[in-house]
């Protein structure tokens, strides 16, 4: 019997055959079934952690606490019901969590509603107290910013600043349940932050060629400007004690790069030039990162003034476009009248060099220490890196020596001490793995912390300063919660406890081994045998890409959730005897910035796929595989790359596995265009082997019609394929019940046409 998520997907199968097959085929269930910690989060001045755990659909808020750090479940939503649940904050004392329920709207403003739920779904802010009892909703919103005292989220919707009361009982009022704006000024109003002791919050606003940071006093219920003038300023930042606030500034937008909102002045009205002219919030503007470089437009190309400084490009006087600024928000006076007294002095403490390369942003920085620090793309290194300057003033200094990939803002992490030590996830010195670093905010040497063959990640510091929280994974262990001493040490894990359904002893330690691609590049693979292989024997092989293309696969446990899946796929298909290689190709991460922007790739020449059909080679030679029985799968932009690999490479590829994959780069179907020759379609007609395609018509990353495109010309031509949509479904399924019945009619599909090598049933 299909489960209740089945039962609304449409499906074409050969059902006498699928019927025999299911039942030589082992359900992959066992190998998902260990609760999955997907995040976490650290309280400021306590040892408490928690985190969302995914376990077999239900997903749950823990937490745990010093000095034994017993994990305990705080909510009970106990139904596979597709229903998200992220962006978890605890206040300072570890006393309330607060989380979001639901996922993020579509292109239509649709909130995801896989479950089918004749109701809809919404995505709102929830809270829960850490000592127990049941969580309540806040209100209708998302990316709280909780207050330092657990008692209020602020949040932003429709370009304004909503504020909501987190602890109960309280006022009923709309502005205290996000029912009207708490802020509401001209402009697109965001990125609110708290003060540390709480009495004010900064926030940006937007207006459109410009834009100011705003201070929020609670008291006197008061905005104040800081330093407001034509240019851009943004990514606010609070020191410790909350005196100062630091905050980039760009220029404004110069003429030539002005978006037109009014040819001339409207009858009967001395308007010169403004914002929309029937109100509303600028959708455009100092977002989108010019900071004196020309973007090129219709206007710009066919100006005759594009050497007159000023027009086309903008600088602050002395030429340098990117300023640091510093205001003291505790020495600022409330002036009522007049409202220009009222405005916030800020000084400059650091600004670039004329025509700089390296520091051309301020994204993503923060106050630490006696430093501000940010990330800073290095142009012509090959790693990421970040710098600190000081506070005072002064010249940056750079505090990631260590050459290896830092991949986002989960990657890392500041001390409890106001930030003196910054903590981070690198594969330096361990490319093919994750591991936790430590240097002081001012600049040092950088000194690992995890030690062992583990894979670390999520650095969260607790306030004792005795540990570092991680999220850790090997070759067998899932996803767990473990701590890490602050001098160093083996992670010790504190959740989850897995039980005896979990295969531990079943994986096999996967080998690292290399290729090179038909133009002289080396990639990086690994490669899982099964335990049972014997010598002389040859066995079917199975091909995994992954997606993004912005990815890199582990030897273990990975830390996105469907690469974890997908690394739990590959153990089970090398468990049933597959041998199996995940296939580290260009443009993915991990390797240096030159193999992450490899030329020739994608929609440009789909470069990468040299390195898939390097792969399929290496299994060909291989003593323990049957060249004959290849077999592919993958999700997304390894999806994209199966279905190339069956169009191009069907004498290789006997059968292959699509899930929401790209088919059609572009939208021109013209057989000389690069784009369309660099598409599976512009191999269609060499597409012979059996596919199985999945897809969610939800799906906000792949557009469904890829999937509907490709399903025209596959019935053109007669080749066989099973289709598995799931109407409602996003593009990584939100129900545990699908991707079970996914992965086991994908193991049921490749024991037909990979491993059995059956004939290939005619098309209908």
């Amino acid at each position: 019997m299909l489960s209740r998520a089945a039962s609304a997907v449409a499906l074409v199968f050969a059902l006498p055959a699928l019927a025999v097959a299911q039942s030589a085929v082992p359900t992959i269930e066992p190998w998902m079934s260990p609760a999955s910690p997907l995040t976490l989060v650290s309280a400021r001045k306590t040892d408490r952690l928690a985190w969302m755990v995914y376990d077999r659909g239900l997903r749950n808020l823990y937490t745990a606490v010093a000095p034994d750090f017993t994990p305990r479940r705080l909510t009970s939503f106990l139904a596979d019901d597709g229903t998200d649940l992220t962006d978890v904050r605890l206040s300072d004392d570890g006393t309330i969590a607060v989380f979001v329920r639901g996922s993020a709207p579509n292109r239509f403003d649709w909130i995801a509603n896989p479950a089918h739920d004749p109701r809809g779904a919404e995505r709102a802010i929830w809270a829960v107290r850490t000592s127990g009892g049941p969580a309540w909703r806040v209100a209708r919103g998302a990316s709280p910013e909780l207050s330092p005292d657990g008692r209020w989220v602020l949040f932003t919707r429709d370009g304004q600043i909503f504020r909501a009361r987190v602890t109960r009982p309280g006022p009923a009022t709309a502005m205290d349940t996000g029912g009207v704006p708490f802020v509401s000024l001209w402009g697109r109003n965001g990125s609110p932050r708290w003060s540390p002791d709480g009495k004010r919050f900064a926030f940006v606003s937007e207006r459109e060629h410009h834009a100011y940071i705003a201070v929020y006093d609670m008291a006197s219920r008061a905005v104040q400007y800081v330093a407001p003038g034509v240019d851009c300023d943004g990514t606010p930042t609070w020191s410790a004690d909350g005196r100062y606030l630091a905050f980039s500034r760009r220029p404004g937008t110069p003429f030539g790069l002005q978006r037109p909102v009014l040819s001339g002045p409207p009858p009967g009205t001395d308007r010169i030039s403004a914002g929309p002219p029937t109100g509303g919030n600028p959708s455009t503007g100092c977002s989108g990162g010019f900071g004196g470089v020309a973007i090129g437009n219709e206007r710009t190309s066919r100006s005759n003034m594009m050497a007159s400084p000023g027009f086309f490009s903008a600088a602050f006087t002395g030429d340098y476009t990117l300023s640091l600024m510093v205001a003291d928000i505790g020495g600022a006076k409330h002036i009522a009248s007049p409202l220009v007294a009222a405005q916030i002095p800020a000084r400059e403490v650091w600004h670039n060099a004329p025509k700089d390369s390296l520091f051309t942003s301020l994204a993503g920085m923060t106050w630490a220490g006696d430093h501000i620090a940010f990330p800073v793309n290095v142009p012509k290194d090959e790693w990421e890196r970040w710098y600190a300057v000081p506070a005072a003033g002064g010249t940056p200094v750079r505090l990631t020596t260590t050459d290896g990939l830092i991949e986002d803002a989960t990657s890392v992490n500041w001390s409890r001490d106001g930030g003196r030590t910054m903590y981070y996830t690198t594969n330096a010195g361990d490319i093919e793995r994750r591991h936790i670093w430590a240097v002081p905010s001012a600049g040092g040497t950088p000194v690992r912390l995890s030690t062992g063959r583990g894979i670390e990640t999520y650095p969260q510091p607790l306030a004792s300063g005795r540990h570092v929280a991680v999220l850790h994974f090997d070759a067998r262990t899932p996803a767990s919660v473990a701590l890490v001493p602050a001098t160093g040490g083996v992670p010790r894990v504190i959740f989850p406890t897995l039980g005896a359904r979990v295969p531990t002893a079943a994986h096999v330690e996967p080998q690292v081994v290399k290729t090179t691609a038909a133009d002289g590049l080396e990639i990086s693979n690994t490669l899982f045998l099964p335990k049972d292989l014997k010598p002389g024997e040859k066995r079917p092989a199975i091909v995994f890409v992954h997606g993004g293309p912005r990815r890199q696969m582990l030897p273990g446990y990975h830390y996105m959730q469907f690469y974890h899946w997908a690394y739990a796929a590959n153990q089970w298909l090398a468990d049933q005897g597959y041998v199996v290689l995940s296939i580290n190709y260009r443009r993915g991460v991990g390797y240096g910035k030159s193999f992450r922007d490899a030329p020739f790739a994608q929609g440009a020449g789909n470069s990468e796929y040299q390195d898939v059909v390097a792969g399929a080679k290496y299994l060909q030679q291989h003593a323990s595989v049957d060249a004959s029985r290849i077999g592919i799968w993958g999700l997304s932009y390894g999806g994209l790359l199966a279905s190339q690999a069956l169009a191009r490479n069907s004498d290789i590829f006997v059968a292959g596995v699509d899930m929401a994959g790209v088919h059609l780069y572009g939208n021109v179907i013209d057989s000389t265009n690069v784009a369309f020759k660099s598409s599976a379609v512009g191999a269609i007609d060499g597409w012979k082997s059996p596919v199985f395609l999945v897809h969610g018509d939800d799906d906000r990353n792949v557009d469904f019609a890829q999937t509907i495109g490709l399903v025209q010309l596959l019935r053109a031509r007669n080749v066989y394929h099973e289709l598995m949509v799931v109407p409602d479904d996003l593009h990584e399924s939100m129900l545990h019940a699908n991707w079970i019945d996914t992965f086991d009619r994908m193991g049921v599909f490749l024991k037909r046409f990979v491993w059995n090598r059956e004939p290939v049933p005619m098309a209908k």
